[in-house]
Order: structure tokens, then C-alpha cells, then sequence
């Protein structure tokens, strides 16, 4: 299978994925003009629209993209409205058409219904997972965030994590920010900063995420250690790292 990414709004990922047959599925669209070119111009057959969570520059393209392939499939949790879903899906379901054997995994936190969809080895985690950093409580709650979290640490380690919003810059300087002495996080921010500047595309895998994003680290005892709090839980250090950073959020 191939991957495509495309470079949507002020920082959001749009991701096709298509097999051997020119067949493709499109995930999170938060708009339509470039999915459509790409489409177009590669001459491939969307078969499917799938739709991590109900935030609209995750699902606005959608409706365009219905008017040109009436026949695609959209499939989204049921927080999702007037989308003209196919089919709501809940965590553990399976959809298997054509060479895509998706798996559905419910996490929650991003919003209450948000869910990843997992086609080894890639996991579109929309606004859950991103590299260096996680996403925001809106809908959810810190501990549904936290749980979410420890369930992708549970997936392969060369699991490719695609995620909808490229902020990883930010997220490793607010990581350096808490953990100035960790080595690890400021050559990978070195790295990334080259990367933009050459204008590579950022890919990452659970194995990188494990070493970089602190979100994933909050069993650290150097960590903990660092940040003071006291009796200090997994839990605790991820809701306490995660309103620091909803203070620290430039964007």
C-alpha cells in the first residue's frame, strides 16, 4: 500500500492511502480542492471516506468530494452529523473491502465519540496522537485522554503514526521546555527543524513517539522527578503536562 500526504488549511493533514489496484480511502478531509486534484490526476477510485471525529476541518470536505464519487462509502463515529455516514462505527468493528482490512479503536479524550482507524501499519489517530505532543480535551476528559493514549502504547512499535495536524515543531519546544537536559528530544528537534527547512514531510513511528513525546513518558521517574508533584500518578503527570501545555499552545 501507499501513503499519500497532503498539506490541508493552516496545519492540517489530509491522508489517502491506496492499494495495488489504484483503489484508495481518504481520511479526516477538511477540505476538498486538493483531494480531488490528487484523485483526479493519479486516476484513482476513492472507495471510502473515513472520519476520526465530528470537528468540521476534519469532515468539510466531505460533501464536495460525495458530488464528484457518489458512490463512496463514509464511515465515522456516531458524534458525527449530516454526513450522509454509511455506517457509525464503534470500537473493535472491522471494515473490509476490496484489499483494506481497517480496525476501528475507540479513543476518546479529543472529543467523547473520537475514534483511530488501524490499518497495519498505519494508525490515522486524528487529534489523539501527534508527533511530540497530544491533542487538546474538548468534548472528553484528561483521564479518557490519558486511556486513550496507553491504549496506541500498546500497538507495534514500527506502528506509522498518522496524525491530522503537523505540530510537531511546537510540541518538541514545549518538550524541551519542561525537559530542557533530555538529549533525546533536542537532536530529534534538530532533526526536525532540517527537515522543514529542506520542506521534507515529518513521519514518525510509536517506536520515535516513545522515545520524544513526554505525553508517552509519564512513567519517567526522571520525569516525575522534575516536575514535583507530589505522590505522583501516570494519570497525574499526563493531566498536569497536558494543562501546561494548553497554556503553552501557540499556534
Amino acid at each position: 500500500m501507499k501513503l499519500i500526504r497532503i498539506p490541508a488549511l493552516k496545519d492540517n493533514i489530509i491522508w489517502i492511502l491506496l492499494n495495488n489496484n489504484q483503489q484508495c480511502i481518504i481520511i479526516d478531509p477538511s477540505e476538498s480542492k486538493n483531494v480531488l486534484k490528487i484523485i483526479i490526476s493519479k486516476q484513482l477510485n476513492p472507495i471510502a471516506i473515513l472520519l476520526t471525529h465530528h470537528h468540521s476541518d476534519h469532515v468539510n470536505g466531505v460533501i464536495n468530494i460525495l458530488n464528484i464519487f457518489p458512490k463512496i462509502l463514509i464511515f465515522g463515529p456516531k458524534e458525527i452529523l449530516n454526513q450522509k455516514i454509511t455506517k457509525y462505527v464503534n470500537n473493535d468493528d472491522k471494515l473490509n473491502f476490496d484489499n483494506f482490512n481497517i480496525k476501528v479503536i475507540s479513543l476518546p479524550g479529543h472529543t467523547l465519540g473520537h475514534v483511530a482507524f488501524y490499518q497495519p501499519p498505519y494508525l490515522f489517530s486524528g487529534d489523539v496522537l501527534f508527533s511530540g505532543g497530544c491533542g487538546r480535551v474538548v468534548d472528553g476528559t484528561y483521564e479518557q485522554l490519558f486511556n486513550s493514549i496507553k491504549k496506541i502504547t500498546l500497538l507495534p512499535n514500527d506502528t506509522i503514526i498518522c496524525y491530522a495536524h503537523e505540530y510537531t515543531l511546537n510540541n518538541l519546544k514545549f518538550a524541551k521546555y519542561i525537559w530542557p537536559e533530555n538529549k533525546i528530544i533536542s537532536k530529534y528537534q534538530k532533526k526536525i527543524i532540517k527537515k522543514i527547512l529542506n520542506k521534507k514531510n515529518i513521519f514518525t513511528t510509536l517506536k520515535i513517539e516513545k522515545k520524544i513525546n513526554i505525553f508517552l513518558q509519564c512513567n519517567n521517574l526522571k520525569l516525575q522527578k522534575k516536575l514535583q508533584i507530589k505522590n505522583p500518578s501516570e494519570k497525574s503527570i499526563f493531566s498536569f503536562l497536558r494543562k501546561l501545555k494548553d497554556k503553552y499552545y501557540i499556534f
